[in-house]
C-alpha cells in the first residue's frame, strides 16, 4: 500500500530528467490553469529507461464483445505543468469495484442494467516526492487529483478538444500552506500532529475494551485496529447526467473518480475502505422531485431507496447537478449507515476533488460524525490544518484534506457504541481478474497478502506469491496468527457493549466471523435497558451522553408530557405540539437534571425549558431542549428501544408491547429457554454459543481442549484434518455410550485410547439460570 500523508511541508518535489522525454509543452488557460499534453511512461526494451508514448490508454488487449475493458495494474504518466515534470507512478484501486458491481441507466422507462464496469482507477504517488498522492482515472483521458506534497493539482482533459487534440488536459492547482514552523504559539504542527491521526483512527478509545469471561483471547483487537468497508451506492440524477454531454458513460466515470478519491482519504486516515457496489443513473428524468433544499430531497430520496432499489449497501447516495439553497454542498443523516431508511446523502456537483470532500462530509456523517463548529467555537476540537482547515467544516476556496482528531473520536465513539456494525463484512473478492498482489484470495490462489509492501508489513512469511509457505496455514486475518489458525475460542473481536457479541475464531479459518449484536430486547445495564439496534438504550445514558446530566424524575415526564406545551410533549404536528397518552409519556419530550447551555451535539432550538415541580416535600428539576441536527433529527426526545414499561419499549413516541415488535427467535428458544440456555441470539436471528458448546441451538457440548503445557508430551500421534474429523465422530458415539462408566474410551482408525473421566472429558455444565429476554417476558 502506498503510504500517503496529506500534510504540507515546505520540501519541493525533486527534478527528475529521463532520456527522451521532452521539455514543458504547456500554454496557460483560465485563472490559474495551464493546458499540457501528459504522456503515459513505457520500459524501453529490457533497461530500466522509460520512454514517453503519446497514447495515454491503460487498456489491455482487445476484449470480447460485452466484456469490461481490463486495465494495467500499474502505470506511470509524465505531466509538465507550471514549470515542473511531475511522474505520476499509479497502482490499480482493487477496493474500489466489488465482485457484484452493477451499472443501471432509464431509457425512458426501460431499464438498462449490466454487471460489471470499466475499472481505469488508480491511487498512487509523485515519484521522488515525499507526502506525495495520487487519485487518477485513465477512462478517456486522465481526471482526477495530485500532490507533489506542496501543491495540489486537478488534472482533466480539455473540454471540446478535437480528434487531433485529444490528449490536450487543463490543469489547477490550488493553494497549499508553504510554511516550516506553526503560525500561532498554540496551533499544532501540522507535521507532528499528522503523525498520529492513522494511529489514532485505529487505536483511538475512550472505554476500555472488555473481554468475556467465557472467551479466551491470547491476541486483542479493536474496532479501530479492523479495516471496516463501506459499501456505497451512487445515483445520478438528471441534472448530473447533462453535465456529461447527455452521456451515461462520462456521468459514471466522473462518478468513480470521485468516490476513488473519497476511498483514498478513507483509507489513509480511517482504516476505512469504501467500496462501490452499484450506480443508478437517471437519464431519461429524476424519479424523485430534486429541491431546493438538500434535506426535503434526502427525505424524498430515502423513500425512494426502501420502496425502490433493491442492491444491498450500506449507504446509498444521491450525486446530483442542481445546486442546494444551502450553506453546503450535501447532507446526510448523522449515524445512518447501515439503516435501510437513513443510511444516504446528498451531494452537490463540483469538480473531482470538491465533490469527493462532500462525500467525504456526507459519509462522515453517516458514520457518527457532527459539523467540527460547535466544539471549536468551545476550544474543544482544533484542527491540525490551521490553513485549510478539516473535513467537517465549511469549505470554500480551499479544500481540506484531513479530519480533525474531534472526527476521529466521533468515529471511534460510533463504532464503540454499537454503530456501523455491517462495515466489518470484508468483500470476499473485487471486480478485478484474479491478480496476485491484490489482497484477495481469488481462484487459483492460496493466499494474498497484497503488495510487497503490505506482505513485508504482514503476512510475507507465511506467503509467497500468493502461495503458502511449508506447514503454513494462512497468511493474514483477525484468526491467523504465525501462520497458523487460531485456536476455536480465540476471541478475535471484542464485545464493545452490552448489546455487543464477542466474535470468537472458529479454529479452521483464518478470517473472524461477521460482526453481530444481540437480538433487539435483551436486557441491558443491570436491566435498566433494553438493547436496539446493537445499542442499550436509557434515558439516563441519553441525558448524559447529550447534555453531561441524569434523567429526570419519572414525575416530570407523567406531569409535563401530557400537557402537550413547548416544555412537554409527544412531538410536533404542523405548528401543533401533540399531547402524550398515559401510557406513552415516557417516550415523549426528554428531560434531565441541572442541564444549561448548549447540547454537546447538534443546535439548541429555542432556549432549554426549566420547570420545577414540588412532590412528596422535595423540589424536582426537570429541563430538556430541542437539539436538531443537519438532517432534521431532534435529539430532544426519548430514543426508540428505550425502556418505557415491564415488556415494554419506545417507538416512535409511543410505548409499546415487546410483542407487537414482530422479534424473530432463535433456534433452541422455548419454554423459557434461549438457544437451549448456552448462548445468546444474534440480531441474524443465529445462535451465539457459550464457550464448549455449539450446534444451531447450543445443544451440542463439545469442550475446547485445554492448550498443552511446554514441555508436556504429546499423548496422540497427530492425525490429518480428514482423520480428524473421522475420530471426531466416532468419539461422539463411545463417549455417550460409555458415560456412566466413569472411563472413556476413544477410537481413533483402529485403535484405542482409555482414561478416566476426570483427566480428559469435562461434565456439561450446570444450566445457567434463564436470562432476562423478552422471548420469556411476553
Amino acid at each position: 500500500m502506498i503510504a500517503v500523508r496529506w500534510v504540507l511541508f515546505a520540501a519541493a518535489s525533486s527534478g527528475v530528467t529521463l532520456s527522451g522525454l521532452g521539455g514543458p509543452a504547456t500554454s496557460e488557460v483560465g485563472v490559474g490553469g495551464e493546458v499540457t499534453r501528459p504522456r503515459r511512461l513505457l520500459r524501453h526494451g529490457h533497461t530500466d529507461d522509460e520512454v514517453p508514448h503519446g497514447r495515454l490508454d491503460t487498456r489491455v488487449g482487445a476484449q470480447g464483445p460485452g466484456t469490461p475493458p481490463i486495465h494495467v495494474a500499474q502505470a506511470s504518466f509524465l505531466v509538465n505543468a507550471f514549470g515542473q515534470s511531475f511522474i505520476l507512478d499509479l497502482e490499480l484501486n482493487h477496493h474500489l469495484l466489488s465482485s457484484k458491481y452493477i451499472e443501471r441507466h432509464f431509457e425512458g422507462t426501460q431499464a438498462v442494467q449490466t454487471e460489471g464496469g470499466e475499472h481505469c482507477y488508480y491511487h498512487g504517488e509523485v515519484r521522488k516526492a515525499i507526502g506525495s498522492f495520487v487519485a487518477l482515472s485513465t477512462c478517456q483521458g486522465l481526471h482526477g487529483v495530485f500532490s507533489d506534497g506542496n501543491v495540489t493539482y486537478i488534472i482533466q482533459p480539455t473540454p471540446g478538444s478535437s480528434e487531433q487534440d485529444a490528449d490536450l488536459h487543463v490543469i489547477y492547482q490550488t493553494p497549499g500552506l508553504l510554511r516550516l514552523s506553526p503560525p500561532c504559539p498554540d496551533c499544532p504542527d501540522d507535521d507532528d500532529d499528522d503523525e498520529g491521526l492513522l494511529s489514532d483512527a485505529r487505536d483511538l478509545s475512550n472505554e476500555p475494551q472488555r473481554r468475556s469471561k467465557r472467551q479466551v483471547s491470547r491476541v486483542q483487537h479493536t474496532v479501530q485496529s479492523e479495516t471496516k468497508y463501506i459499501e456505497l451506492m451512487v445515483v445520478n440524477d438528471r441534472r448530473l447526467f447533462e453535465q456529461f454531454r447527455l452521456s451515461s458513460v462520462l456521468t459514471r466515470n466522473f462518478a468513480k473518480a470521485v468516490v476513488n478519491l473519497a476511498d483514498m482519504i478513507y483509507k489513509e486516515q480511517l482504516n476505512t475502505r469504501i467500496v462501490l457496489v452499484a450506480m443508478e443513473t437517471w437519464a431519461s428524468g429524476d424519479l424523485v422531485p430534486i429541491a431546493d433544499n438538500p434535506l426535503v430531497t434526502l427525505q424524498d430520496f430515502m423513500k425512494y431507496r426502501v420502496d425502490s432499489i433493491k442492491e444491498h449497501s450500506d449507504a446509498v447516495h444521491l450525486f446530483s447537478g442542481k445546486t442546494f439553497r444551502s450553506s453546503r454542498s450535501g447532507t446526510a443523516y448523522i449515524g445512518g449507515i447501515c439503516s435501510l431508511s437513513r443510511g444516504g446523502g446528498v451531494n452537490e456537483y463540483g469538480n473531482v476533488g470538491s465533490m469527493a470532500i462532500t462525500l467525504s462530509q456526507s459519509l462522515g456523517q453517516n458514520i457518527g460524525m457532527m459539523w467540527n463548529k460547535q466544539r471549536s467555537a468551545a476550544g474543544e476540537c482544533k484542527c491540525p490544518d490551521s490553513w485549510l482547515g478539516c473535513i467537517m467544516e465549511d469549505t470554500g476556496y480551499y479544500l481540506p484534506k484531513k479530519f480533525s482528531r474531534c472526527s476521529i473520536d466521533e468515529y471511534s465513539r460510533f463504532l464503540q457504541d454499537g454503530g456501523g456494525s455491517c462495515l466489518f463484512n470484508k468483500p470476499l473478492k473485487l471486480l478485478d481478474p484474479p491478480e496476485c498482489g491484490n489482497g484477495f484470495v481469488e481462484t487459483g490462489e492460496e493466499c494474498d497478502c497484497g503488495s510487497p509492501m503490505e506482505c513485508a508489513r504482514s503476512g510475507g512469511l507465511c506467503c509467497k506469491k500468493c502461495t503458502l509457505t511449508h506447514d503454513a496455514m494462512c497468511s493474514n486475518g483477525l484468526c491467523c496468527q504465525g501462520c497458523k489458525y487460531e485456536p476455536r475460542g480465540v476471541v478475535c473481536r471484542e464485545a464493545v457493549n452490552d448489546c455487543d457479541v464477542p466474535e470468537s475464531c472458529t479454529g479452521d479459518s483464518s478470517q473472524c466471523p461477521a460482526n453481530v449484536h444481540k437480538l433487539d430486547g435483551y436486557g441491558c445495564e443491570a436491566g435498566q435497558g433494553r438493547c436496539y439496534n446493537g445499542q442499550c438504550k436509557t434515558r439516563d445514558g441519553q441525558c448524559r451522553s447529550l447534555w453531561g446530566h441524569s434523567s429526570a424524575d419519572r414525575i416530570c415526564y407523567e406531569k409535563l408530557n401530557t400537557e402537550g406545551t413547548e416544555k412537554g410533549n409527544c412531538g410536533r404536528e404542523g405548528d401543533t405540539w401533540v399531547q402524550c397518552n398515559k401510557q406513552d409519556v415516557l417516550c415523549g419530550f426528554l428531560f434531565c437534571n441541572n442541564i444549561s447551555g448548549a447540547p454537546r451535539y447538534g443546535d439548541l432550538s429555542g432556549d432549554v425549558t426549566s420547570v420545577t415541580i414540588y412532590h412528596q416535600n422535595k423540589y424536582l428539576d426537570c429541563r430538556g431542549g430541542h437539539a436538531m441536527l443537519d438532517d432534521g433529527t431532534d435529539l430532544g426526545y426519548v430514543d426508540d428501544g428505550t425502556l418505557c414499561g415491564p415488556n415494554m419499549m419506545c417507538l416512535d413516541h409511543r410505548c409499546l408491547p415487546l410483542s407487537s415488535f414482530n422479534l424473530s427467535t432463535c433456534p433452541g428458544s422455548m419454554d423459557g429457554r434461549i438457544c437451549s440456555e448456552h448462548g445468546v441470539c444474534s440480531n441474524e436471528v443465529k445462535c451465539i454459543c457459550d464457550r464448549d458448546w455449539t450446534g444451531t441451538d447450543c445443544s451440542v457440548y463439545d469442550p475446547i481442549p485445554k492448550p498443552k503445557l511446554p514441555g508436556e508430551p504429546e499423548k496422540y500421534k497427530e492425525t490429518s484434518e480428514e482423520e480428524g474429523h473421522l475420530c471426531r465422530n466416532e468419539q461422539t458415539v463411545w463417549r455417550a455410550a460409555l458415560w456412566m462408566t466413569g472411563t472413556v474410551c476413544t477410537p481413533c482408525r483402529g485403535s484405542w485410547s482409555c482414561e478416566r473421566w476426570q483427566k480428559t472429558f469435562e461434565r456439561p455444565p450446570a444450566r445457567r439460570e434463564a436470562p432476562s429476554l423478552f422471548f420469556l417476558l411476553v
